[in-house]
């Protein structure tokens, strides 16, 4: 983006309302059923912009901009093409002055990001950044774990205690099935805290940022859904020993366990990511 452009960009964010009073032009109150909280401190919104950059090559995909805070931070921290995915109808209205004065820069979808595919977001590298829907954050990044070919890397919001599984290591009480397919597909940094005050409404939690970028597709599984479906097993009773708990994938689970070289009384807790990365090679089988 030439400095004249970028100039006159910030010139016409500048001229946009405060996001209290687009809020208060569009009766966008934030509802439970759609898990929103807005963030309107343009200095944590442009810090999060500034987790993911650079942000001016390919295109930066956000869902959820609500009355547009992140959005306005992404633009100023240089991002030349932003898809926005929203699916509250008042929330498209609101942005539309946001549009504008974007020049070209902003594309507003109305539609659910869950049934999107990155693929059609726009061209690469593409970068989500995001203050996720409390209630469909882990949906989505499950999604976006299996599109990883398609995504360069994420700087998402969620509830801080998301961001505890996603870093959790084994034998801690957060590590589950979360915690190995994030850590399998990606590399995961938690970036920083964010409190309840931060946002309207203020949610009764503590959110988090976190970082997650995508190994090289020879590091990972072509296909999660083996990985998916051992985790989901071996968690879903984490009380119970891994020949128990797999008793409905295997037809002798202890003898896949020990021919792997692990306990077939050992609990899903105890297995590291690679270890079960191996487990789903013999299911994928």
């Amino acid at each position: 983006m030439s400095d004249d452009i970028a100039a006159a960009i910030a010139a016409g964010l500048a001229g946009l309302p405060p996001l209290r009073e687009t809020i208060a032009a569009h009766g966008l109150d934030a509802r439970k059923r759609l898990g929103q909280h807005f963030l309107l401190d343009l200095n944590l919104t442009r810090r999060i912009a500034r987790a993911a950059a650079p942000l001016s090559p390919g295109t930066v995909v956000e869902v959820g901009p609500g009355p547009g805070g992140l959005t306005r931070a992404l633009l100023l921290e240089g991002a030349t093409s932003v898809v926005a995915i929203e699916v509250d109808t008042r929330a498209i209205t609101a942005l539309q002055q946001l549009q504008e004065a974007a020049r070209g820069r902003l594309q507003v979808i109305e539609g659910d990001a869950l049934g999107m595919a990155l693929a059609t977001l726009g061209p690469p590298p593409r970068r989500i950044v995001a203050n996720l829907p409390y209630n469909v954050s882990t949906a989505l990044l499950v999604r976006w774990l299996h599109a990883a070919d398609d995504v360069a890397d994420m700087v998402l919001m969620f509830q801080k205690e998301v961001v505890d599984r996603l870093v959790a290591s084994p034998r801690t009480k957060d590590y589950g099935r979360l915690s190995v397919l994030a850590q399998h597909v990606c590399t995961v940094q938690r970036l920083f805290d964010v409190a309840p005050s931060a946002f309207v409404p203020p949610p009764k939690v503590t959110s988090s940022v976190a970082c997650l970028r995508p190994r090289p597709p020879g590091d990972r599984l072509a296909d999660l859904r083996p990985l998916e479906r051992v985790t989901a097993a071996a968690f879903g009773q984490r009380r119970k020993m891994l020949r128990g708990a797999l008793a409905g994938l295997f037809s002798d689970p202890t003898a896949v366990l020990t021919g792997l070289g692990l306990s077939p009384t050992a609990r899903a807790e105890e297995l590291t990511v690679a270890e079960f990365v191996r487990l789903a090679g013999v299911l994928d089988k």
